[in-house]
This record gives structure tokens, sequence and C-alpha cells, in this order.
């Protein structure tokens, strides 16, 4: 806004306020003294611009939009704690920590005889990945086995700027107020372990709702995952008595996502590569092109993954000239899955 008030500009504003008698040329008296209290408006130029940019949460640096947002309730979400399925040759004292590699575990729950839920100590999605024998940070008598086997709720990164950006205004947009579309997606996508959701009518009538959801990872949630959701929302065993966040009379179902398989088939000109070379960077670039689909889910009324998109990917690759043919799942066309489907790399068959 202020991009105009240039030093040579206020110096110049100044002196054309001072008569013409006085020696203004630089390096004068007045000239010096005027220059000096230039630069010093300029640089208050320059911070007024940041202050306006920092008013408004369209431009606001994060701890100026964290403050503008909190004025209408709405908060970054925190990072969160991975938690894993642990299982024992015997039963364990809960708060028992174990290590796998350079993480840390914690037994905080009993889900079954010698199942346990295992909380990773460090925060965010550094706990998702690890699996395998785990070892006891303190004895335990009798234990022969540990193993962490499956991942429950996937730990979360704190929300980056940008995307708290965008929610906030999605949020301003948004009417959620009891039990409509609105108020779904927002308290179902506060809960831990979900990255997107889709709320509908079932076809059973009036009162009931459906919630497809997408984990943080962008896959499938886990059985452990839609239980702990459908819990928060209506518990099944009270399911309509307005138990949970749903409103009273609201029957709920929580469901995961479908997997779509994409078996790909292409007919590639390579150019001093073989296929073996690139097959495995040709089924990175598909996988990461599927996974912008799956991330997208939520906001997408349908999802319809594109020949074209595919083909313009593999033509970024080192060595690929040329994708002559391809086809999706046996078919020479783009393919529209339902409302409740999500994309996952399948078998992809390369040709040269």
């Amino acid at each position: 806004m202020f991009e105009h008030q240039t030093f040579e500009t206020i110096v110049e504003r100044m002196l054309t306020r001072i008569s013409n008698e006085v020696d203004k040329r630089e390096g004068a008296i007045i000239y010096d003294t005027g220059a000096m209290t230039a630069k010093e408006l300029q640089e208050m130029y320059i911070a007024l611009d940041g202050i306006i940019l920092e008013t408004f949460p369209e431009t606001a640096s994060r701890p100026n939009l964290i403050r503008r947002a909190a004025e209408y309730g709405v908060y970054p979400y925190e990072a969160t704690y991975a938690v894993l399925k642990g299982v024992f040759s015997k039963d364990i004292p809960i708060g028992s920590r174990f290590s796998l590699g350079e993480l840390n575990y914690i037994a905080f729950q009993r889900i079954a005889p010698m199942e346990y839920d295992m909380r990773c100590e460090e925060v965010g999605i550094v706990g998702n990945t690890q699996f395998g024998a785990l070892i006891p940070i303190e004895y335990i008598d009798g234990l022969q086995t540990a193993e962490l086997t499956e991942l429950l709720i996937p730990g979360e990164e704190e929300e980056p700027t940008e995307e708290f950006r965008r929610r906030f205004f999605l949020t301003r947009k948004q009417n959620p107020y009891g039990g409509n579309r609105d108020d779904y997606t927002q308290k179902v996508m506060s809960i831990q372990g979900v990255g997107g959701v889709k709320a509908y009518r079932t076809p059973a009538g009036g009162g009931t709702v459906g919630i497809s959801i997408i984990d943080s990872d962008f896959n499938p949630p886990t059985t452990s995952l839609i239980e702990e959701i459908q819990t928060i929302l209506d518990p099944v065993v009270n399911a309509g008595e307005g138990l949970g966040i749903a409103p009273f009379g609201h029957r709920v179902t929580a469901r995961a996502v479908e997997t779509a398989p994409i078996n790909l088939a292409l007919k590639l000109v390579l150019s001093n590569v073989t296929i073996g070379q690139i097959q495995h960077e040709v089924e990175e670039t598909i996988a990461d092109y599927l996974l912008t689909l799956r991330k997208e889910w939520s906001n997408s009324d349908v999802t319809v993954v594109r020949q074209l998109h595919i083909e313009s990917r593999l033509l970024d690759i080192v060595g690929v000239h040329d994708v002559t043919e391809s086809t999706i799942n046996g078919t020479d066309s783009n393919l529209l899955l339902l409302k409740d489907q999500v994309p996952i790399l399948g078998m992809v068959i390369l040709n040269a």
C-alpha cells in the first residue's frame, strides 16, 4: 500500500516545501537533515505495510492468523501421537514402556487379552510407520515376545499454516448448526486421525446419516478408528438417543472409504533406458497422482482418474519420450469412481 513512499519520493516532497533561496543540493545542510528524516519515514512506511498485512487473515503470518481465527473460535489442530496395536506373550501392566528403533511407546489401554493400545511418545507422523519387535524399557517378568503389528490411529503433525488459513475461511462460509451437513463435517474433522469426511443422507430415510471417512494418511481408516468415531458421534448401543455429538433422533453410521485398485497398462517410447530401470519411478509417479486424488476426495463431488494426467506426469520421467497407449482397469478412458471410493495403485504393466 505504501510501496510508492520511497526515500527519494519523501526527500523530494520535503524539499519542495523549502524556499528555493536555500541551498537544497545534495550535501547541503538542509538536504542532509531532511535525508535522515526521510530514511526514518521510509522505514515507518515499510512497518505500516507490515502492519496492514498482519491485520487481515488473508496475509497474516501464523501467530497473527491464529489470533484472528481465535476471535471466531477456530484454532489450528495440534500435533497428535500415533496409536498402534501391541501384541504380547502375556498381559502387561498399563504404563509399561517399550522401544523400537529410536522411538518409545507406552501401553495405555488393554483392548483384548495380551493386546494393548500403544501410544508413541513422540508426536507427529513419525510414529505411523514402524512395526516389529518391541524391547521393554523396564524388565517385565515372564514376557517373551512383544510386537507392534498395526497402526490404529495415525499421528498427525501440527496443522500447516496455509491449510489452517483455508480451513478458517471455510468455517466462515459454513453454517454449522444442530446436526446439519457443515456441523457434522466440522466436528468429525476435529477428531484425531481423520483426514477427510463426507456426510450424506442414507437410503434408510429421515433421521439417518452416513459419514464416510478417510484417515489423516489419506488411506481407509482402521476398524478401531471407525469404532471410536462411531462412539463419539452416536454410540451403537444407544443409537439415536443423542448420547454422542449427533442430535437426538439422528442415527449415524460411520464407515471407511472404499478402495478402488487402479491397474494400468502403458506403452512407452523410451530413450536410453529400459523398462526395468524406470518401473519403480513410474509406479511412484502414478502413486503420487492417486494420493493427490485421495487428498481431494472430501472436497470433490466425484473422483475421476484421468489418463491425460497420468500420461503427462510420466513424460517428466527421464528416459520416457512418449506414451502411445494407456488403459485404466482395461479400458481406454478415464475412470469415474463412486462417491465413497478412493483410488489406490494396483498393477502397472509397462511395454516399450
